[in-house]
């Protein structure tokens, strides 16, 4: 894959080899030659699980102290009184059949589905359409909930969404590079140490065995906390 001029610059200034402290990577970041847009700052974690075991999965939902900067597109699958309190919450589009539909049609212009219990019988029907793209609303990250209106006011503020892939890799964005140096590096530690504390009983040796921080179109700095 060929690289953009800027890319290379940005990319002979970091030293691939070195594994850096946190503020030192987020001051290489700030002092990057900005883009055209205010780039996301993003967490890539390999992880020292086997995924084929359904036992270490990594999964979950964590509230960033400062949010990500970023306003989510999200969906929610709802009746009565629950459709109108994720309305009333800020969801985008709120149905049950209706919003099936729509999606086994090929709509997908949404970043995240969240589901009342009772409407999973519909939902389920969308596996696969949304489960290769991670969308797919379930229990334990939060996103099937009683609770609706008050998980589409979490998530609508800054509340992520993550999961381990097939290879243990995990990856979540932490905050939009305009942030201060203070609130990204507040972020950082929460997301880590929260990941950190989910480490599946299963998993043997090693849990962080890899992580690096990287801007949308920067280069990746590994950071020392592993």
């Amino acid at each position: 894959m060929k690289r953009s001029k800027q890319y290379q610059q940005l990319r002979a200034a970091v030293d691939r080899d070195k594994a850096y402290d946190l503020d030192e990577a987020l001051d290489i970041i700030k002092n990057m030659k900005p883009a055209a847009f205010d780039e996301t700052v993003e967490i890539h974690m390999k992880l020292g699980i086997d995924v084929r075991k359904p036992d270490q999965n990594v999964r979950g939902t964590i509230s960033m102290p400062n949010g990500i900067g970023k306003s989510v597109k999200l969906i929610a699958f709802a009746q009565g009184e629950n459709a109108q309190a994720a309305r009333d919450a800020g969801a985008d589009e709120v149905g049950d059949e209706d919003l099936a539909k729509r999606i086994q049609d090929g709509w997908m212009d949404f970043d995240m589905v969240l589901a009342t219990p009772d409407m999973m019988r519909i939902v389920s029907r969308l596996g696969r359409v949304l489960g290769p793209q991670g969308k797919m609303p379930s229990p334990k990250s939060g996103t099937v909930t009683d609770d609706i209106g008050t998980a589409v006011g979490e998530f609508k503020a800054g509340k992520i969404e993550y999961r381990a892939d097939g290879s243990g890799n995990l990856h979540a964005p932490v905050g939009k590079k305009s942030f201060d140096k203070q609130a990204l590096k507040e972020n950082i530690e929460a997301f880590v140490g929260h990941i950190t504390a989910t480490k599946p009983p299963a998993a043997k040796g090693r849990f962080l065995l890899k992580t690096v921080l990287a801007t949308t179109m920067g280069p990746g700095l590994k950071l020392a906390m592993q």
